[in-house]
């Protein structure tokens, strides 16, 4: 309990780590919750990774060509990345979404062959760049311990602005996601709303892999929504128990993380791992007690 205290004074000294860690943790859930509904898993565990290729790219290109002067890197590091980011994030999600639409091949194929493709080419551009150590790297692995308040800020602002237009336009994207038959036969431009839903998504990794890293991001995208899945019965109750899972296990993992020293980055996703296999056990558990309450029934 003291512990908790203390990570919740209004001095303490990484509470803004703490902050966008909740935010990140509430937030993303609630876009997972469609990449769920949609079966888009595969594009949430894609698209962190491409992202952190997109600031992998933004960063090593203007020192390749003078551009840029490593002692004046830090300066706008950030921005560079940001815009990789978007960039590669809006692109694949756009291009994804398309050759979904076509029909034509393997979703899975080609959401594996992009993460196995974005990881290599994170990897050997940092590796043959002299001026990775500048941060970078602490950039992509999602360093929340550094976390300054502008980009406490500018994540808050976009989260809040994509949650926004999330609650404003629910029930279109919902029906979307849910029955595009339907959609189609009531009228809707099934494309422009489909658009709308992958730029939020583009959005939001794109600001949890600045703040957080990939894995992280990829964590609490798809986890909270996947184990919400099986006890939600209304979508209501699906945004809610995912969120919720969501927060809470960004503040139990960064005081565990803080209490025994511990990355708080990977020990977020190991309690959600944790929590998704208790989540299973309960629903097997369920579904076992139903079967035979049936069986005596009859």
């Amino acid at each position: 309990m003291d512990t908790l205290r203390e990570i919740f004074a209004p001095d303490f000294l990484l509470r803004n780590s703490l902050y966008i860690s909740v935010l990140i943790g509430v937030a993303c859930p609630l876009v997972g919750v469609f990449l769920v509904l949609r079966r888009l898993v595969f594009m949430g565990v894609a698209l962190p990774q491409i992202s952190s290729t997109g600031v992998a790219v933004s960063l090593s290109i203007p020192m390749w060509f003078g551009i840029l002067q490593p002692e004046h890197a830090a300066s706008i590091e950030h921005a560079l990345a940001f815009t990789g980011s978007i960039v590669f994030s809006l692109a694949a999600v756009l291009t994804l979404a398309f050759l979904e639409r076509r029909g034509r091949g393997s979703p899975e194929g080609r959401l594996g062959t992009a993460y196995a493709v974005a990881t290599a080419i994170s990897i050997l551009l940092l590796s043959k760049n002299r001026y990775a150590e500048v941060g970078w790297l602490d950039l992509l692995k999602g360093e929340i311990i550094t976390v300054s308040t502008f980009d406490l800020t500018l994540t808050a602002f976009v989260l809040g602005l994509v949650l926004a237009v999330l609650g404003l336009f629910q029930k279109e994207l919902l029906l979307v996601s849910f029955d595009r038959a339907m959609a189609i036969t009531l009228g809707k431009n099934v494309v422009f709303w489909d658009v709308l839903l992958y730029l939020l998504i583009g959005l939001t990794v794109s600001m949890a892999v600045l703040s957080v890293g990939p894995l992280v991001a990829f964590g609490f995208l798809l986890i909270p929504a996947l184990i919400a899945h099986s006890f939600a019965r209304n979508m209501r109750q699906f945004a809610f128990i995912a969120s919720a899972i969501g927060g809470a296990s960004a503040v139990i993992g960064f005081w565990i993380a803080y209490r025994w020293d511990y990355p708080v980055g990977p020990t977020d996703v190991a309690l959600l791992g944790v929590g998704y296999a208790i989540g299973i056990c309960a629903v097997k558990t369920r579904n076992l007690l139903g079967h035979r309450k049936k069986a005596l029934v009859s």
